[in-house]
């Protein structure tokens, strides 16, 4: 990813499976993932931004990670966002789905991000 609070550009090399936060669970197409506990997505008025609350930080996002964010209700698999993503964007899925597993792994690394299954 290009920098804190950003989504993956469209530009970084593919991911079919990366390994997520060291614990040894595999990101791939059939990862179901949610928010982790104690982490909210909320809007702030002050700054107009939406940002992701966790205990003792606060992480800022763009659109794309806002939408990424939002599609993780802990039931949908990757590949199913995926091509909802790649319908709405007219954009290739296979792309979008590498990018938003890069996204997964990196939030998971963070700890904002669980693996459900």
């Amino acid at each position: 990813m290009s920098g804190e609070g950003t989504a993956p550009s469209a530009g970084e090399s593919p991911v079919e499976t990366a390994e997520a936060g060291g614990t040894g669970v595999a990101v791939s197409g059939a990862t179901v993932a949610r928010l982790a506990r104690g982490v909210r997505l909320r809007e702030d008025p002050v700054r107009g931004q939406t940002v992701l609350l966790a205990p003792e930080r606060a992480l800022a996002l763009d659109e794309i990670a806002v939408a990424i964010v939002k599609a993780l209700d802990g039931t949908r698999d990757l590949d199913t966002i995926a091509a909802d993503f790649a319908r709405q964007f007219d954009a290739p899925q296979d792309q979008v789905l590498a990018d938003v597993i890069t996204f997964i792994r990196e939030f998971s690394d963070r700890r904002l991000l669980e693996i459900v299954r």
